[in-house]
């Protein structure tokens, strides 16, 4: 049997994704030729014992038919790569988490004008990588550990919004936009931020609000520990464990202040009880901004199908996480076994609930092919194997997030009327010994010398000094 190479159609939407094998460039023509011209003797042979003829001398020898076809794979791997190019181009990827400036703190104490964004080396995320890698706007997280809670939580924060705003700002390449019209209008790398766990709000609307007003558009609810109000789906740390894991009415109060804001929630992180709770009250789109699918690798930070179910009635998305551990259960995985986590989720909620989310600079590990931030294209090139169109590819690489920010602004100028929530978590729900009860202190004298205050004013509170320094950021 002779094999031959021929014509593939690779997807079908449109004329974009119809790839045919074109001529080879010149220098693989004149190879090509010159293999044509060896006789191939033994075919030939074959073909005329067997009454062919002269037949024979159209048929490739096994050696030729080899050639030829990688002749032909070679050519549609560059017209693959070409289309992906041209695609990522005309949609620039909105990847839904970074935390690259995790590692700013880390690595260089956040001192920017200590290195170059443009390269930087022990990290995923440089500027160079993200034009590279076409992503068009990055979710910046404002992290911090969650044994900042009920201490320092909310400084560390402002810190971290910090650097994310001056990154944003003093570099040419890069800008901060705060609204999903700046997000389409932006030519440069667009940036927004997000806060990742809810502990940074240390329990308190005003802080919450505080940040919205310096730029932050979304927020998790957890991260690897509870808070108060909400369970996550890990248990490394000890805060706040009761057996009810869904949200408290504080937790509730939390998900509608959101809402009337604007603020994009982001259950990535959270129970799936908790994350059940949110979408039965949520009335704009929610997030998971870097999960996968349960289904796939059977991880509780990935998100189970009756999950899916109810993020598509929501109409929010699941943003995809390249981590290693998520997506192939702490295998290294490859580029394949991520397309297998769109898949599942294109055929459970279909590809309007789908996104991107790297976690770049999160996360320790990443499949084979998906190593940095300029790897994207490969995956794309994956799902066009896979027969995806264009459309779809659009919309999960862009249009998808764009809807969601959209629908979620939406519903703020829908409650624009209502005012500020001055709901309050009870202080037997926030067992805080940073928290202080304002009444008035007890003094001690000796010979009308003040000698001492009394232990709830030696124990000055945290939260204060980080609510004082949330409202003098604002005035910045």
């Amino acid at each position: 049997m002779v094999t031959q190479c021929s014509r593939t159609q690779v997807v079908s939407d449109e004329q974009w994704h119809t790839v045919v094998y074109r001529k080879p460039v010149e220098p693989l023509a004149l190879a090509a030729e010159a293999l044509w011209q060896i006789p191939p003797v033994e075919t030939t042979r074959l073909s005329e014992e067997r009454g062919g003829g002269s037949r024979g001398r159209g048929v490739m020898s096994p050696v030729k038919t080899l050639f030829f076809c990688f002749l032909c794979t070679s050519s549609w791997g560059s017209e693959l790569g070409e289309r992906v190019q041209q695609l990522m181009a005309k949609y620039p990827l909105i990847d839904g988490h970074n935390d690259l400036a995790l590692q700013l703190r880390i690595l260089h104490d956040n001192r920017l004008s200590q290195i170059d964004l443009y390269n930087l080396s022990k990290v995923a995320t440089d500027i160079h990588r993200l034009q590279t890698g076409h992503v068009g706007a990055q979710m910046f997280a404002a992290y911090v550990m969650c044994k900042a809670q009920e201490k320092d939580a909310v400084r560390l924060t402002i810190e971290q919004i910090d650097v994310i705003r001056r990154m944003c700002t003093e570099y040419p390449d890069l800008e901060l936009v705060t609204s999903a019209q700046g997000l389409m209008d932006s030519r440069k790398i667009a940036c927004l931020m997000s806060i990742e766990g809810g502990h940074s709000i240390d329990s308190s609307l005003p802080t919450l609000r505080m940040f919205y007003q310096l730029g932050v558009r979304s927020m998790a609810l957890t991260h690897t520990c509870n808070t108060p109000w909400a369970k996550s789906s890990s248990n490394f740390y000890p805060f706040y464990r009761r057996e009810n894991k869904s949200l408290t009415q504080f937790g509730k109060a939390v998900v509608m202040e959101m809402n009337r804001l604007g603020m994009i929630v982001d259950l990535s992180h959270s129970s799936w009880e908790t994350a059940r709770s949110v979408l039965e009250i949520s009335t704009a789109p929610i997030i998971f901004s870097h999960s996968s699918a349960f289904k796939v690798c059977e991880h509780v930070r990935n998100v189970p199908d009756w999950l899916l179910v109810m993020l598509k009635k929501n109409r929010g998305i699941i943003m995809v996480n390249m981590h290693s551990g998520f997506i192939a259960c702490n295998e290294k995985g490859d580029v394949s076994i991520v397309a297998d986590h769109f898949e599942h989720i294109k055929k459970v909620a279909g590809f309007e609930s789908i996104g991107i989310g790297g976690d770049y600079d999160g996360a320790p590990k990443f499949p084979d092919g998906l190593e940095d931030v300029s790897k994207y294209p490969a995956l794309i090139e994956e799902l066009v194997r896979r027969n995806w169109t264009e459309h779809e590819l659009a919309s999960i690489l862009r249009l998808n997030f764009l809807r969601v920010f959209q629908e979620v602004e939406k519903v703020r100028d829908e409650e624009r009327s209502q005012t500020p929530s001055e709901a309050q978590i009870p202080l037997e729900e926030a067992v805080n010994p940073c928290r202080l009860t304002l009444t008035h202190p007890v003094l001690s004298s000796v010979s009308g010398s003040i000698l001492s205050l009394t232990p709830s004013v030696n124990v000055l509170t945290c939260s204060v000094v980080s609510f004082v320094l949330l409202l003098f950021s604002t005035l910045l």
